[in-house]
């Protein structure tokens, strides 16, 4: 049992645990949610002794290992799998007493735990493990300082994974891995055998791991039954009976304080007026609904859609030196209304895709037609670090709108989430999520026809990444994503590429299928039952994305008339403030005819600004209805 009882603790003043208090049983598997800075990694200290509470306490079942990933990745001459298996303290040192032991007994009390502790099946066991995480046999005998930090994090992970510690803590464990190893990972804890608590924005894998949600949020603790979706239902079912509550209970609050403050002057009503005043001091007010609303991404539309295929590939090449490509055989193109999902391990050659696609290379051989006229929106993970720490948002805009106003450019900076004070905050100040909404911003500024999208949530929570997949619905360009978030993909992506042996090819089934595939391939759960119960429950995913297709198709002409009328009214305003101008002008009417033919003018303007009015609230009532409809035949 792992008992969080009245816990309370304060960062620089600021009180991030309030009497928290939560009990998560033996065994059991939990995601902890919260928004990004309430607290979640801050708990996951606190229980393992790195911090400790001002008050309360934390307790556990006694004797009861933790297992947590390390910040520091390993590196150094040790092999992969040397370095998992030395993770086990207890089996490393057994094995090295037994090399120099001489005492007959004592050599027997050596076999007999390394037998109890199944020390002689660690190695295969540690290569299952590695090898799920995305490290063939090869990659596994490397050393460790050969690998790059995020693919040296995930040896940490195995590490922890092999030690299969009692109390398992889970800090965002996907943000190194790619989709391929995040969707082993999920079938690997479906079937741990000890308790887990895990921090993560994956929805996917909130819904498929624990069996309890803990939610944190305003300094308290929260324990939900079911997995993410659950929770999300009972929390708005919740927050709707609080509402009927504090509504009733504000009524109450009213109908008192009108009696006490009709009555209270009267003698004959004073008595029962003290008793109303009583009454009302111990009402205990319900807190009203303070929901953190999430800014929504607007992601600008291209001011010029051009003719499919954006892209076509013929018999190309990628790489980085003449004879020796990365990928090859690629035979491909790309429609301006597609959503692609690029699939495939990391070390593939995904982002050598990705930037042939971008125009940021040229194909070692063969032929990209179609570059030279396609404005491309690239976002790269590895591109937050190239933010300027020392510049703002606002500086931002200014280098992108030199010739707007200051209101243009804030309210460019609202339109992705930045209010003032943050538009005037130093890149260096901002959170992983609020750099990523700026990196965004700043992709799809010039509206682009094709975004290409590398791991766009990595520091994005589960709110804001339901607001990027609304955002990329709306968006009227090309997309080709990559990412390890699989609710990501599937409700954003039409078709799916794999990068693999090579080269890029069309994949004709589904993410279920292709998990399937891969979780064969991996091996996943080291013999344990990885797919049961998978999909049982689960809503058709390509029929969801046939349907959103099918819908962006269907509205697309109304949504152009919407649009059109829109911007008829907005230059007829800008004409008619322009004739305002003039008119101000004491000068002008020294010339009567002048004045008179630009009195006339103004009329004429003002008229058809009257009938484009009209228009456009007539457009945007009958796309309005049609989408309205739509949703509700979807429903039905």
């Amino acid at each position: 049992m792992l008992h969080i009882n009245d816990l309370t603790f304060h960062i620089e003043g600021k009180r991030i645990f309030d009497a928290a208090t939560a009990g998560i049983p033996t065994g059991h598997k939990v995601g902890l949610v919260g928004r990004n800075g309430a607290g979640k990694s801050t708990l996951l200290r606190l229980i393992t002794g790195e911090s400790h509470p001002d008050d309360g306490s934390i307790t556990m079942t006694r004797g009861a290992r933790i297992g947590y990933v390390a910040q520091e990745a390993p590196g150094g001459d040790k092999s992969l799998i040397a370095w998992v298996l030395e993770a086990d303290t207890e089996r490393a040192a057994l094995l090295a007493e037994a090399e120099t032991a001489t005492d007959a007994n004592r050599i027997g009390e050596i076999q007999v735990r390394l037998m109890d502790i199944d020390a002689h099946a660690a190695p295969a066991r540690a290569a299952t493990i590695l090898s799920g995480l995305g490290f063939d046999e090869a990659a596994q005998q490397r050393a460790c300082r050969e690998y790059s930090g995020g693919w040296r994090m995930r040896v940490a992970l195995a590490a922890v994974l092999f030690l299969e510690p009692e109390i398992l803590l889970l800090d965002e464990p996907t943000n190194y891995l790619d989709l391929e190893g995040t969707l082993w990972l999920e079938s690997y804890l479906k079937s741990y055998p000890h308790t887990v608590l895990i921090v993560s924005h994956d929805r996917d894998l909130l819904n498929a791991v624990p069996g309890a949600i803990l939610h944190l949020e305003r300094g308290k603790l929260t324990l939900y039954s079911g997995g993410y979706d659950d929770f999300e239902e009972a929390r708005r079912e919740k927050q709707r009976l609080e509402l009927k509550l504090k509504k009733k209970q504000d009524d109450d609050r009213r109908r008192i304080q009108a009696f006490i403050d009709r009555f209270k002057a009267k003698a004959t009503k004073a008595k029962q007026a003290q008793s109303r005043v009583k009454a009302l001091a111990k009402m205990q007010p319900i807190a009203a609904q303070m929901e953190d609303r999430v800014v929504p991404f607007l992601l600008p539309n291209p001011e010029k859609m051009l003719a499919s295929p954006l892209l076509r590939m013929e018999n190309a090449t990628a790489g980085y030196e003449p004879g020796r490509p990365i990928l090859s055989g690629l035979n491909l193109r790309l429609d301006q209304d597609d959503r692609i999902a690029l699939l495939g391990q990391n070390g593939n050659g995904k982002s050598t895709f990705a930037k042939l696609l971008a125009g940021r290379m040229e194909p070692l051989t063969g032929k990209v037609y179609g570059a030279s006229k396609v404005t491309v929106g690239y976002f790269a993970q590895h591109q937050l670090d190239d933010l300027n720490p020392l510049s703002t948002p606002y500086d931002y805009m200014v280098k992108l709108m030199p010739d707007a106003t200051e209101a243009q450019k804030r309210t460019k900076l609202g339109t992705f989430g930045f209010s003032v004070d943050k538009a005037d905050t130093k890149c260096a100040k901002l959170s992983g999520g609020e750099k990523a909404r700026l990196l965004l911003a700043l992709t799809a500024f010039h509206a682009p026809h094709l975004l290409i999208l590398d791991e766009p949530t990595n520091h994005l929570d589960i709110d804001s990444r339901e607001a990027l997949i609304h955002a990329l619905a709306e968006y009227e360009g090309a997309v080709v994503l990559i990412s390890h978030d699989r609710h990501l993909v599937e409700a954003t992506a039409d078709r799916l590429w794999v990068v693999k042996n090579g080269t890029v090819s069309n994949y004709d089934g589904d993410m279920e299928s292709y998990r399937a595939e891969l979780l064969s391939e991996r091996g996943a759960g080291a013999g344990r039952s990885a797919n049961s119960g998978v999909g049982d429950d689960r809503v058709d995913r390509s029929a969801q994305r046939r349907v959103a297709a099918q819908k962006r198709q269907q509205l697309a002409p109304l949504k152009k008339l919407m649009q059109e009328a829109e911007k008829r009214v907005e230059k007829l305003t800008a004409e008619i403030v322009k004739i305002d101008a003039q008119l101000a002008d004491p000068q002008l009417y020294a010339d009567a005819q002048r004045t008179q033919k630009i009195t006339l003018e103004r009329g004429m303007i003002a008229k058809k600004l009257a009938e484009a009015e009209e228009q456009w609230m007539a457009a945007t009532a009958a796309f309005e209805e049609a989408e309205q409809t739509q949703d509700e035949s979807l429903v039905s």
